[in-house]
């Protein structure tokens, strides 16, 4: 797992709660939260969030696609077309 790139601890997020999450959404970058010196949140914006699931989300497909090809579940381009009312 890549670690954040910035380490912001919980007592300085409640310090300033505004200018931390600015400067996520602005930066692009998380932030790893810490409680006495442990890690226990990211905090990241939501576009960037939202961005990364879509990319799993597609990355996953293209594997579950290679799993069909790899087990012989595949279709020829017109009964593809044809499922799919093309």
């Amino acid at each position: 797992m890549r670690l954040p790139q910035h380490v912001i601890s919980l007592s300085d997020l409640k310090v300033n709660p505004g200018r931390v999450v600015m400067r996520v959404a602005r930066e692009h970058r998380r932030v790893l939260l810490t409680n006495r010196g442990r890690g226990v949140a990211v905090m990241q914006s939501v576009a960037d969030y939202e961005a990364a699931e879509e990319e799993r989300a597609f990355t996953r497909a293209v594997v579950a696609g290679f799993d069909d090809l790899e087990a012989g579940r595949d279709l020829s381009l017109d009964d593809a077309g044809t499922r799919l009312g093309a």
